[in-house]
């Protein structure tokens, strides 16, 4: 059984682009509902931040690497995402379109964007601790667990101050590494509660599709339909990615292949991780 896993945002962009139709037409679809051009990496219009330009390429990239799957005759079973995967898997399972998945993602992008300006956040990836320490240094610092991708693979999320002492902490109590990253708002923690009901407006303007294909959900590992997605969109920015837990539920519903539907590989080397501890 084949799975295709949607990552979430990219830390990079690609400096060299595909140059078939496909990215072209996803490239044109991206500039209209967005204003990202893909191939300058600017915007057209009003300027937004990397981290929303970021979002919103991440979802080009995995649209347009959806489309060549299907050209191949690769088709998914089931499907899984991650963070802001959420956006291209719901063009996957046939919930979306292509344009919709596009503009939800700018939209709530651009809506952190706002909402949080002036306020310093960032991401701490740590590497080599377990979830209880780690969650208590992330408890001492004011910040929060954001993605468990595998039993020692962590996103933290909040106040930058926080992540680097959170990050500086981790490294003493024998991280193999941490690293900060910017952020424009704390993603998949409750500080995101603040700005709900303006997400909610954005995911509530858009008609969802019963999925065709069952898409699983990276916090309880439930199948979404068509009905709870509008509410899954909301809480999933307040809620910590469950990726380990997600893989694992995957398996267990008959997933054998696993194609990574994205820009890079980040998916795919976590189920490595994790297949070498079971």
């Amino acid at each position: 059984m084949i799975c295709f896993m949607f990552p979430g945002q990219p830390l990079t962009h690609d400096a060299t682009l595909p140059a078939d139709a496909d990215f072209t037409e996803i490239a044109s679809l991206t500039r209209e509902r967005t204003g990202l051009d893909l191939s300058s990496f600017t915007w057209t219009g009003e300027a937004h931040t990397a981290q929303v330009a970021l979002q919103v390429y991440g979802v080009a990239m995995s649209l347009y690497r959806l489309r060549r799957l299907l050209v191949e005759g690769v088709q998914p079973a089931v499907i899984g995402e991650h963070s802001m995967g959420i956006y291209a898997a719901l063009t996957a399972c046939g919930s979306v379109s292509e344009g919709d998945a596009l503009e939800m993602a700018f939209r709530a992008g651009e809506c952190m964007e706002q909402r949080f300006r002036g306020r310093d956040y960032a991401l701490g990836c740590v590497i080599g601790l377990t979830q209880q320490p780690l969650a208590a240094i992330s408890a001492n610092n004011g910040v929060y667990l954001a993605n468990c991708n595998t039993s020692r693979h962590f996103l933290l999320a909040g106040p930058c101050a926080g992540i680097e002492a959170a990050c500086a902490e981790a490294t003493q109590a024998g991280a193999f590494s941490a690293g900060v990253f910017p952020c424009d708002a704390p993603l998949h923690t409750p500080l995101m509660e603040e700005i709900a009901l303006d997400l909610a407006a954005i995911f509530n303007d858009c008609r969802y599709h019963e999925p065709r294909i069952p898409l699983v959900e990276h916090i309880g590992q439930t199948r979404l339909t068509a009905e709870r997605i509008p509410a899954f969109l909301v809480e999933e920015l307040c809620c910590p990615v469950q990726w380990e837990r997600t893989y694992q539920a995957l398996r267990s519903l008959g997933a054998t292949t696993f194609r990574e539907v994205g820009g890079a590989a980040a998916l795919t080397k976590f189920n490595r991780w994790i297949d070498s501890e079971i």
